[in-house]
């Protein structure tokens, strides 16, 4: 049996990263990968790593944070350096996991962009772009999505508001006022930026070679994380009720979901942005399928990194 090459996956360090990590590193020797563990640098990072070899696997850590976009370059040249030097096994899966999401959407990252739209979309497609030539056919890349891109019953329950779709500039532009926006800004910059994934993912597939497959993975609803720490207390205490209902979506549950996603010829087929709730395939609303507003996203995410690189470069 081959190698099964070397997976790279940002956002390691906790909840659903970590565990779709140590998933990856608990695998027999002769299907576990290498892996690449690009996340913000700390002990949070060394300290999975240091588990992940505990477990057997080859690791290699690369301090990043995502919020900024010149360290996400800066993470891809490593990438880059260390593949071509020999140093790892070919690159085979890129599982862009890492978020964010804040309660006032005035936030900016490192470039000036709306913090949730810059760690969920931009970091990731900067990420892709600098390592679509790394990959090695076949290959796959794996988005985190969700389901907050649009509402149901449930949904409308917990006061999780759907994506108001915008042009991208704007999506990626912070709020203003002295007034915090307040939680409906909040979650509803999430869920556009959660649409932007699904959008990004469906033109991406257009854009690269049938060497490499995209598909997006939605953990199911985890209460306690992402979504879940900055809604009104309220929702948060019934979160944390709902997460002790067996059955609900846990990062200890989801985590070797998605390491699957990554490695497993079960969804050795998937491609054109598929989108897999926890295990199984789902067809996403009509919102989430669109042509013009793919193209629009992937021009103006293009601009959106161009301006961000060039900004940097006339600082130095």
């Amino acid at each position: 049996m081959t190698h099964p090459g070397t997976v790279l996956i940002t956002g390691p360090t906790r909840n659903l990263g970590r565990y779709a990590t140590l998933a990856l590193a608990d695998r027999p020797d002769r299907r576990r990968p290498d892996l690449l563990l690009v996340g913000r640098a700390g002990p949070d990072l060394t300290a999975v790593a240091d588990e992940a070899r505990s477990r057997g696997a080859t690791v290699r850590e690369i301090g990043c944070d995502l919020s900024s976009l010149a360290e996400v370059r800066s993470a891809g040249a490593t990438v880059r350096d260390l593949l071509a030097a020999g140093d790892l096994h070919p690159l085979r899966a890129l599982v862009a996991n890492a978020g964010a999401t804040t309660a006032d959407t005035r936030r900016a990252s490192a470039d000036g962009y709306e913090l949730t739209f810059a760690v969920n979309h931009l970091a990731h497609a900067q990420l892709i772009g600098d390592l679509l030539d790394s990959l090695a056919a076949p290959a796959r890349i794996v988005l985190l999505g969700s389901n907050t891109y649009h509402a149901n019953a449930w949904r409308k329950l917990l006061h999780v508001p759907e994506a108001e779709w915008a042009d991208p500039l704007e999506l990626a532009r912070p709020a203003t006022g002295d007034q915090a926006p307040g939680m409906t800004s909040a979650g509803v910059a999430y869920s556009n930026a959660k649409l932007a994934v699904l959008y990004y993912a469906h033109e991406l597939q257009r854009r690269v070679g049938d060497g490499i497959a995209v598909s997006v993975f939605e953990p199911g609803w985890m209460p306690g994380t992402a979504l879940g720490r900055t809604a009104p207390e309220a929702v948060q205490r019934i979160g944390r009720a709902l997460a002790r209902v067996p059955g609900v979506s846990t990062p200890e549950r989801s985590g070797p979901l998605l390491a699957s996603m990554a490695l497993d010829d079960r969804w050795a087929h998937l491609r054109d942005g598929a989108f897999v709730v926890k295990t199984k395939l789902t067809e996403v609303q009509p919102v989430a399928q669109d042509r013009a507003r793919e193209k629009r996203l992937w021009e103006a995410t293009a601009e959106l990194l161009s301006t961000a690189r060039a900004s940097q470069d006339a600082s130095r």
